[in-house]
């Protein structure tokens, strides 16, 4: 029996839902979405709730379960309230900024970084070095994160470099004279 694939979704105020047969598209004050349901997964919705079922009690009917009613959540959630995803950025001279629609990141290269931003997202920077990577979509807004973060992730001996907001890295000693 999956937990999470048998808890309803709540709808909040402003947002509907349209279900097709292999399909599900979400609308609300932020956008809207639409995903394909996996093959055996069924939705119905009842008094501004969601309820996913699935077709037998197979192993990969029970994963794609709880992964569709999860993804399902993400979509409403998105376009009710929207995800943020914070990154720091660490070190002499590194910083960011927004030019129209690309961040241009210096991240201690000899050249600066353009990233082209993806439609549906916003980027927003604070003093140079804290950026809000925020969307409707959960999956793109973690993949421009992670993006961003790959350019010059977290140096294991001074820290410099892009990281997520609260992230830890652990310092390790540098050489140690005898």
């Amino acid at each position: 029996m999956s937990r999470i694939g048998n808890k309803p979704i709540a709808l909040p105020s402003g947002v509907s839902v349209q279900l097709a047969s292999d399909s599900i598209e979400v609308k609300g004050g932020k956008g809207k979405l639409s995903r394909q349901l996996l093959d055996g997964i069924t939705v119905r919705e009842e008094d501004n709730t969601l309820y996913v079922a699935r077709a037998n009690d197979t192993r990969q009917q029970r994963a794609f379960h709880g992964l569709s009613r999860a993804l399902i959540a993400n979509m409403v959630q998105g376009v009710s309230a929207g995800f943020e995803r914070k990154l720091e950025i660490q070190g002499v001279g590194y910083k960011a900024d927004v030019a129209g629609n690309k961040l241009v990141l210096n991240l201690g290269y000899s050249h600066p970084i353009d990233y082209p931003i993806p439609q549906g997202i916003s980027i927003a920077v604070d003093r140079g070095v804290r950026l809000s990577v925020t969307g409707i979509d959960k999956e793109q807004v973690g993949q421009v994160a992670a993006e961003i973060r790959g350019y010059r992730p977290p140096d294991s001996y001074k820290g410099k470099g892009v990281r997520y907001e609260g992230e830890y890295v652990r310092l390790k000693a540098g050489k140690s004279a005898l």
